[in-house]
């Protein structure tokens, strides 16, 4: 292996103006560029679901356009471009893969559709889950008629026990092809300790149906995906990349090809949801789910960083969904180690991002079967058609109908009046759909419809903080997404929360967050070692068998980094272990606080940083050392620091907004008993660092709308982000 010269690394990293990040969500996509010299430029364009190429090139347009450009000119001058998509997902949701095989341990073949205990309800809302009469497995990605056992047999210790023979392979993979297999999953007991069977079922494969064929088909390794421990969500998790590698694939691959013939001669960098990017070309397709919240959050460490806010609740509430992190401390802590992709529950070592259906496009109902109750979403308008008020063929009410109908958003200053929305189509579908059957005005209904999507929106952050073991009223409320900044003082005071933050660049933050991440590789494997053993009291005496472990993470992480262009000097590593006491189901992760263990002193630092940890989540009185404490799986992360260049912070100036930023007054129906006041509107971008303003008062951006309701006082800060506090004077 060749290593890159620094030199290379500069060409391909460092060298051009520009970082742009982009994020595909359910109803826009949006861009981030980021300068050198700290300057950044956004813009928001329609995602295209048909073709997400189209969307993405028309924003790549328009910023070439702000920076009075050509799209040649200012593609030649990108350094990188980050990706977040939704390819994989949908490909899921959509049922779109390809046909699949399942190789597994003969006597196995009903793994995946046993499941676990609860796997009918993975994937599901709350409102599903309650209804256990009506609930349904989902359909499997592989049909029962395509998996097939072969024999072989390893132990725990991944010693062979019954051998592989060719001729069995050969024999069921040719039945697997006989029924239209389009690839394969291999996953075999215990070969995340020992992987030599199922890599030589993949020779044996690709011997039979080699690359130069026109036959050849893809196989995916459960010990290269998931080398973990659990057999159902191993299985699970390759079989989730494997079904949709293709179809991102073929996706990448034309917007890369769309990006150089633009100029851009960069590789396609993409984002993870394990907190970094790294390239197209060296990504498990099963790491992109859910990577443009994984974004956002990140992007919260970094805003907290420059305002001085250590503990922050992220929130972004875009047109479909309602997603929810948190900071602590000043950073990213929650890991989520089974996460349910789709219907799917998985292994992948993603960070934690809660989501709900609550979005501007969030469709608003009546619950018949409970009495006419008013309900909002799940279902979304999404993009196409999307509100009523879009005029592009929607017909169901939803929550920015209601906002539009409450006067909340200006009709002819939708994204900069380029989306010019209609008032009178979302009266007459919230009249129709909610206000009439309810015997009310339509401004009450759509009063109702934004007062419950905060309702739920409230109540969902406070779970999220209280339960992971946090006060909420010490926390800051950070609200992003393009209808964040228009319900923040709606669903922050559920929470207790005294300070919001709604980013200057809150409509398009997961894109933000995107150019804010480093190059990152994540490297987990399961290995079970009692750190300290209950029965003799006695730390672990083959400190190997650790070391070893480490070592072949970090190699491999170095190798891909590498493949990337940077040097060893450039590489940073973290080691993080999933622990618990004797035989607890449950684990919680530490960060150790070196690479390698020397002695038993060593040992005793990593259990009791465990001890520590442990007592500060359950309490003191919950920690049982003499129990035995065993390391189950073993997380080696390696970065490359971001090259991301903070802003400048900006002079401030008086409290009093410039004439020129104020704009003709509007009615806003604040609530029923006083129904519509004139409420002073004013030009975001006109306002100066400094300015301050006592609600109510409506602030446009050209992406977004502030909203800062009665009781709040809005103060731009000196990186012109709203800051939004209740009861300051």
């Amino acid at each position: 292996m060749t290593h890159t010269s620094e030199k290379h690394v500069e060409e391909l990293y460092v060298d051009g103006q520009y970082t742009v990040g982009i994020d595909v969500g359910g109803t826009f996509t949006d861009f981030f560029c980021s300068h050198n010299d700290g300057q950044s430029q956004t813009c928001k364009t329609p995602t295209t679901h048909y073709d997400l190429s189209v969307g993405f090139m028309k924003g790549m347009s328009l910023l070439a356009r702000q920076n009075d450009q050509t799209v040649e000119e200012f593609l030649s001058q990108v350094a990188s471009v980050r990706y977040s998509t939704t390819v994989g997902t949908n490909a899921l949701i959509e049922r779109s893969g390809p046909k699949l095989g399942l190789i597994t341990t003969a006597g196995f073949e009903d793994t995946i559709f046993i499941g676990r205990g609860r796997s009918w309800a993975d994937g599901l809302g709350w409102q599903e889950g309650r209804d256990q009469a009506r609930i349904e497995k989902p359909e499997p990605l592989i049909s029962p008629d395509m998996v097939v056992g072969v024999r072989q047999r390893m132990d725990y210790s991944g010693k062979i026990i019954a051998p592989l023979k060719k001729e069995d392979v050969l024999a069921k993979v040719q039945e697997l092809v006989d029924k239209g297999a389009q690839g394969f999953v291999v996953s075999l007991l215990w070969s995340f300790i020992n992987p030599e069977h199922e890599r030589l079922i993949k020779e044996i494969i690709e011997e039979e149906y080699p690359e130069d064929y026109l036959g050849a088909m893809p196989v995916i390794l459960s010990s290269d995906i998931s080398p973990k421990s659990g057999e159902y969500t191993r299985t699970m998790t390759t079989i989730v990349n494997a079904y949709i590698h293709g179809v991102m694939a073929d996706e990448l691959n034309k917007l890369g090809n769309e990006l150089r013939d633009g100029g851009f001669k960069k590789p396609l960098t993409l984002v993870h949801n394990t907190g970094g990017t790294k390239k197209a070309s060296r990504t498990r397709a099963v790491l992109t789910h859910n990577a443009g919240p994984v974004a956002g959050l990140h992007g919260s460490a970094v805003l907290g960083n420059l305002t001085g806010d250590e503990n922050i609740v992220f929130t972004d509430m875009g047109g479909t969904s309602f997603d929810i992190g948190l900071i602590e401390g000043g950073e990213i802590k929650a890991h989520d180690f089974l996460p349910v992709i789709d219907r799917w529950r998985t292994n992948i070592p993603a960070i934690e991002v809660k989501s709900i259906g609550a979005g501007g496009g969030s469709i608003a109902w009546l619950n018949e079967l409970m009495g006419n109750a008013l309900e909002i979403g799940p279902q979304s308008a999404g993009s196409m058609p999307g509100p009523v008020c879009y005029d592009q063929g929607g017909t169901e009410p939803t929550v920015s109908d209601a906002d539009l109908l409450l006067g909340i958003y200006n009709p002819e200053n939708y994204l900069g009046g380029e989306m010019l929305l209609d008032e009178d189509l979302a009266r007459d579908a919230i009249q129709e759909k909610i206000a009439g059957p309810l015997g009310i005005s339509a401004e009450e209904a759509a009063y109702r419809i934004r007062r419950l999507v905060d309702a739920r929106m409230g109540q969902e952050v406070f779970n999220e903080v209280a339960l992971k073991g946090h006060d909420p009223r010490t926390f800051v409320v950070l609200a992003c997404g393009g209808a964040g900044g228009a319900h923040a003082c709606g669903f922050g005071p559920y929470i207790g929360a005294k300070k919001i933050i709604a980013p200057r660049q809150s409509s398009i933050f997961g894109a933000y967050g995107a150019s804010t991440m480093p190059i990152k590789e994540v490297w987990d494997k399961s290995h079970s070692l009692k750190l300290f053993n209950w029965a003799d009291q006695s730390y672990l005496n083959d400190l190997d068998s650790f070391n070893n472990l480490v070592n072949e993470l970090k190699d491999l992480a170095t190798r891909d980094l590498r493949l990337e262009g940077y040097t060893d000097d450039q590489m940073h590593f973290k080691l993080e272990l999933n622990m618990r006491y004797g035989s607890q189901y449950n684990m919680t992760k530490v960060r150790a606080g070196r690479m390698n263990v020397r002695n038993a002193d060593d040992v005793k630092e990593i259990c009791d940083a465990f001890t520590k940890l442990y007592g500060e989540i359950y309490s003191p009185e919950a920690t049982f050392p003499a129990g035995g404490i065993n390391v189950e799986n073993f997380t080696l992360t390696a970065s490359v620091a971001s090259t991301f260049k903070m802003p400048i912070p900006m002079d401030m100036h008086g409290a009093e907004p410039d004439a020129a930023a104020k704009r003709e007054a509007r009615p806003i129906f604040w609530s029923p008993e006083k129904g519509f006041e004139e409420t002073p509107v004013y030009d975001y971008d006109l306002l100066l660092p400094g300015n301050k303003i006592t609600g109510p008062a409506i602030l446009e951006s050209r992406e977004t709308t502030y909203v800062v309701e009665p009781g709040w006082v809005f103060t731009m800060d000196a990186y012109r982000n709203c800051i939004m506090e209740l009861g300051v004077k």
